[in-house]
């Protein structure tokens, strides 16, 4: 992603100015109720668990002698290569989810114009899990697939919108796994409701290596053996937001990072219940308590996927101080046995997560 003063590209970040700071690193509130992400300042809310991530070290003069540009800004392009720098995450890591961000931010023009580019509706097709296909799901899972095929960087994706995983061609090296939700809450986009992306990102590996003798049959059921990873083996996870604001939540195993859209910079694109698991559990970070998505007579293992969706937003949660659970495990223990399979999920606090464990277990 370009840097801030670049004029053709809209960078996520947060300005400093609003809060302070780069970037938020924040903790789920042990107090039910209580609020995740608040800005600085508002003294009205007693229990707020955001640090904020500013490095002053090397800062040539005190803060109160420096005059702060009203461009001087963090995007998350910055960001990354600062993670980078202190040796947290690899270039090949940095390239991934800037290639991810870039797929975010077309998709949210794509959520945007729906409605004034005939892209609501459904597209007359149903999922390996039987799922109507809306336009935009099959048209954001190409975005996303293109977006990390041409980052050179995976060896393999998975998409709740395919059958099976998929082996790029056209990696470089680095070789990632990244399992991907390409448009959670689709069937909102006619009502105008929030939506979202979920990503989860693992360790590279040869398991999957495409050999020049190698039949498609074997090639497929190596990349479902690698990317059939529990979510305790994740090294990144995230989410990215649609609604009146473009969020864009983040952890590379070190806490939680949340960076937001300014469409001001650049050259725009032409472009409770919500029902939408990003957009549940985005305010449940915000406003602490508990999303849960249980099993029922219809659906025996609940209808959320385990793989790129539950794991990690699990993941996610406990880097913030939360829990994720299926209703009787840690769901980064649960060692997946199919690329599609549905668990139950439970997400939030921790007290409140153990509340709906000890429940379950009475039963």
């Amino acid at each position: 992603m370009a840097a801030a003063t670049t004029t053709t590209s809209r960078p996520l970040l947060l300005s400093r100015q609003q809060a302070a700071a780069s970037s938020l690193q924040c903790r789920l509130p042990r107090r039910p109720g209580s609020s995740l992400f608040a800005g600085q300042g508002q003294a009205s809310t007693p229990n707020v668990r955001c640090m904020a991530v500013v490095d002053t070290a090397s800062a040539p003069a005190p803060a109160a002698a420096r005059k702060r540009s009203s461009y001087d800004m963090i995007t998350l392009t910055t960001w990354l290569l600062k993670q980078e720098q202190e040796g947290v995450i690899d270039n090949e890591m940095t390239i991934v989810l800037s290639s991810i961000s870039t797929a975010c931010k077309q998709i949210a023009s794509l959520v945007q114009r729906a409605p004034i580019s005939n892209l609501t509706g459904v597209q007359g097709a149903t999922n390996v899990q039987g799922e109507d296909q809306k336009k935009l799901d099959v048209i954001s899972n190409e975005v996303f697939s293109n977006c990390l095929r041409w980052s050179g960087r995976t060896g393999v994706i998975a998409s709740e919108e395919e059958d099976v995983p998929v082996a790029v061609e056209e990696s470089y090296s680095g070789n990632y796994i990244v399992v991907f939700d390409p448009l959670d809450g689709s069937s909102n986009i006619d009502a105008a409701v929030s939506t979202g992306s979920i990503f989860g990102i693992y360790s590279p590996s040869d398991e999957c290596h495409i050999g020049d003798d190698a039949t498609l049959d074997e090639v497929t059921q190596m990349c479902i053996v690698n990317v059939c990873q529990p979510g305790s083996n994740l090294l990144a996870a995230g989410y990215c937001m649609y609604s009146s604001s473009v969020i864009f939540v983040l952890t590379i195993g070190t806490g939680v990072y949340v960076f937001t859209l300014d469409p001001m910079y650049g050259k725009p694109y032409s472009a409770r219940y919500i029902g939408s698991l990003v957009g549940d559990f985005h305010r449940t970070m915000l406003y602490g308590g508990i999303y849960g998505y249980p099993s029922d007579q219809k659906s025996k293992n609940g209808k959320l996927r385990l793989l790129y969706e539950c794991a990690p937003m699990s993941f996610i949660a406990e880097q913030a101080g939360g829990k994720g659970s299926d209703g009787h495990q840690r769901v980064l223990d649960i060692m997946p046995t199919a690329v599609h399979q549905r668990v139950p999920l439970y997400v939030g606090s921790v007290e409140e997560v153990e509340k709906v464990e000890k429940f379950l277990s009475s039963e």
